[in-house]
C-alpha cells in the first residue's frame, strides 16, 4: 500500500466526539510512562552494595550516606530542570519533551550501569533528572487528552497505577539481576563484561524498556498542545501506516476464505473497466469532488484561536494554582519522609532501654531485609487496587477538594501515632503495622491524584498548563530530595538523645501546615476543558465553515449535473 505521508498542507479540522473515554492515547501514555518507575526504582535494592564496591570507605554509615546521595541526585537534578522543561513544552509541544525525557532515561541508565566510581554514578543519576521533565508534562498531556470532567478520576488514577506497577517490576529487576556473575555463577561466567561492571545488566534491561517506550511514543503518541496538534507528525503517520499494513493483511486473509463460486459470480458481473483508485489525499463527497480549504485559511484559523487563548506567565499562577502547588510540595515532603523513616524503624532492634513516656523512648522491629522487602512489595500491590478502584469511587461521591482535605487533615495523626508501634507487644506490632500501612497507602492513593485534579482544573488555560505542571514537579522534586535528608538527620539526632519520635513528629508538623493551607483551597468550577471552551468553540466554528463550504461545492456540482443531463 502507498506510504501515507502528505507532502504539503494539513488535515482538515475534525469534529471529535469528546464524550468518549480516550482509552487508546492513555494506553500509549502508559506504555511511555512505565519505563520511568522501572528505571527509577531498580537502583534501590543494590545502591548500597554498588557504593560499597567503589571501595571509598568501609564505614557502614558513610556508605549509607553516599548511597543516599546517589538516590537523591536524580531528584535534585529534576528539581532544577522540571520548570524549564514544562515551560518549553508550552512552546514546542508535549510530544517532543516526552520523547526527550524517555531518551534521557535510557542514556542515564547506561551511564549509571558503566559507573565504576562515585562521581560517574552521580553523573548518571543527575543526567537522568536533567533530561527528564516528564512528570509535569505527562500530567499536562493527560489533562489535554481527557476533555470530560466525569472521566478525570478514572484517567488520573491510571498513571499512579502505572507507577506502582513499574515500581514493583523495577525493584524485582534491580534486586534479581544485580551482580549476576556472583549471584548466578552457572549462568554468567567470570572474566566477562558483567564481572567488570556488575550492575550493568539491570541498567541495560531498563535502557531497553526505555527504548521500547520511546518507539511507542514516536509511532503512536499524538500531540495534544492546542497550537501544535495540527502540525505534521511523520512518526505518527508511520505508526498509522504500520497499523494499516497489519489491518490490510488481516483483511486479505479473511477475503481469501470467501467462497470461490461467489467470487466467480461477482467477476462475471463486474464492469470491464475499473475506475482508477483515488490518489492519496484526494477526498470526495458522494460523486462530487470537494476542494480542501487552503493552507492559509487553516493557519489563519489556528493563529486566531491561539492569539485569543494565549495568556502571560504571571496570570497563569493565580491564587488557587499557587495554593495547589504548595500543597503538592508539602505532600511530597512528608510522604517521602515516611518512606525513609519506616524501613529504618523496621530494621532497628529493641534497645532494651527504659522508656519515659509519653515522649522519650527508642526501639524497633528488628525485621530482616527479606521481610521488609515483602512489606514494601505488598504496599505496592494494595496501592494499585486503591488507585484504580477506591480513588474513582471516592471522587465521584465527595469530589476532589473534600477528598484532599479529608486526607490532609488526618495525615498529621498518622505520623504522630506511628513511632509508638515499637512500644507494643510482638503479637500486636504486625497487626497494627498492617493497619498503619493500609492507612498510609490509602491516603497516598487519594491525595496525589486529587491534588493533580485540583491543580489541573485551577489552571486558566491549557496553553500554560505545561509551565504550571513543570513548576509543580520542580516543587515536588525539591521536597523529595530534601525530605529524606532532613528527616534522616532528625532521626539520627533523636536516637542519640533517646527520642525516636522526633523525626516523626517533625514530619507531622509539616503535614499540619499542609492541612491548614488546604482550608483556603477551592473546588474549581468545571474542568479545564470547559475553561478552554472558547478555544474549542473556535475550532468547531472553523470545522463548521469547512463543512459548509464542502456542502456548497457539492450542491453547485449537483445543480450543474441536473442542468446538463438530458
Amino acid at each position: 500500500m502507498p506510504f501515507p505521508f502528505r507532502k504539503k498542507g494539513r488535515s482538515p479540522p475534525k469534529v471529535a466526539n469528546g464524550s468518549d473515554f480516550p482509552s487508546q492515547q492513555l494506553l500509549v501514555l502508559s506504555l511511555c510512562r512505565i519505563c520511568e518507575p522501572i528505571a527509577f526504582m531498580s537502583i534501590f535494592p543494590y545502591a548500597y552494595y554498588m557504593v560499597e564496591s567503589f571501595k571509598i570507605t568501609t564505614d557502614a554509615g558513610a556508605i549509607a550516606f553516599r548511597a543516599g546521595l546517589v538516590t537523591s541526585a536524580f531528584a535534585l537534578a529534576e528539581f532544577s530542570a522540571s520548570f524549564p522543561w514544562g515551560w518549553l513544552s508550552d512552546r514546542v509541544g508535549r510530544k517532543p519533551i516526552l520523547l526527550t525525557g524517555l531518551a534521557g532515561t535510557g542514556i542515564s541508565m547506561l551511564v549509571f550501569g558503566f559507573a565504576t566510581n562515585l562521581p560517574l554514578a552521580l553523573l548518571g543519576r543527575a543526567l537522568g533528572g536533567l533530561l527528564n521533565g516528564n512528570i509535569g508534562v505527562l500530567q499536562t498531556t493527560v489533562a489535554e487528552v481527557v476533555k470530560v470532567k466525569e472521566h478525570q478520576p478514572r484517567a488520573y488514577a491510571i498513571m499512579p497505577f502505572i507507577w506502582c506497577l513499574g515500581s514493583i517490576i523495577g525493584c524485582g529487576l534491580g534486586g534479581g539481576l544485580a551482580d549476576p556473575v556472583n549471584n548466578y555463577p552457572t549462568l554468567f561466567a567470570h572474566g566477562t563484561i558483567l564481572e567488570k561492571f556488575p550492575y550493568l545488566l539491570p541498567n541495560v534491561i531498563c535502557a531497553a524498556v526505555a527504548l521500547f517506550s520511546l518507539t511507542v511514543g514516536i509511532l503512536f503518541l499524538e500531540e495534544t498542545h492546542e497550537k501544535k496538534k495540527n502540525r505534521r507528525d511523520i512518526g505518527l503517520e508511520s505508526g498509522r501506516w504500520i497499523l494499516a499494513l497489519f489491518a490490510e493483511e488481516k483483511s486479505t486473509r479473511i477475503e481469501a476464505t470467501h467462497d470461490k463460486a461467489a467470487d466467480a459470480a461477482l467477476d462475471e458481473t463486474a464492469p470491464l473497466i475499473q475506475p482508477d483508485p483515488e490518489p492519496p489525499g484526494y477526498t470526495s463527497q458522494i460523486s462530487s469532488p470537494v476542494l480542501a480549504p487552503s493552507n492559509n485559511e487553516t493557519i489563519r484559523d489556528e493563529e486566531a484561536v491561539s492569539a485569543k487563548a494565549d495568556i502571560g506567565i504571571t496570570k497563569a499562577f493565580n491564587t488557587q494554582v499557587v495554593l495547589n502547588i504548595f500543597a503538592y510540595g508539602v505532600l511530597a515532603y512528608h510522604t517521602i519522609a515516611f518512606e525513609q523513616l519506616l524501613p529504618v524503624m523496621l530494621s532497628m532492634k529493641d534497645s532494651g532501654t527504659v522508656s519515659q513516656l509519653p515522649f522519650k523512648f527508642v526501639g524497633g522491629f528488628g525485621l530482616p531485609t527479606s521481610t521488609i522487602g515483602f512489606i514494601l512489595a505488598a504496599q505496592g500491590v494494595y496501592q494499585m487496587f486503591a488507585q484504580m478502584i477506591l480513588f474513582p469511587w471516592v471522587i465521584h461521591r465527595i469530589g476532589s477538594l473534600k477528598t484532599f482535605r479529608l486526607v490532609a487533615l488526618l495525615y498529621p495523626l498518622l505520623y504522630l501515632i506511628t513511632p509508638y508501634l515499637v512500644l507494643l507487644s510482638r503479637e500486636l506490632r504486625m497487626i497494627v503495622l498492617s493497619l498503619i500501612l493500609i492507612w498510609k497507602v490509602t491516603f497516598q492513593a487519594l491525595a496525589y491524584p486529587s491534588n493533580t485534579l485540583l491543580l489541573t482544573n485551577s489552571a486558566p488555560s491549557l496553553l500554560v498548563l505545561g509551565t504550571i505542571n513543570g513548576f509543580a514537579a520542580a516543587a515536588a522534586s525539591f521536597s523529595r530530595a530534601s525530605g529524606p535528608t532532613l528527616s534522616g538527620l532528625l532521626q539520627s539526632a533523636g536516637l542519640d538523645i533517646g527520642y525516636l519520635g522526633i523525626a516523626w513528629w517533625s514530619t507531622a508538623l509539616v503535614a499540619f501546615v499542609g492541612a491548614l493551607e488546604c482550608l483556603w483551597m477551592k473546588e474549581p468550577h468545571g474542568s479545564l476543558a470547559a475553561v478552554a471552551a472558547p478555544i474549542e468553540d473556535d475550532v468547531d466554528s472553523a470545522s463548521a465553515r469547512y463543512l459548509h463550504n464542502q456542502s456548497d461545492v457539492a450542491n453547485t456540482t449537483n445543480q450543474f449535473k441536473s442542468a446538463t443531463t438530458p
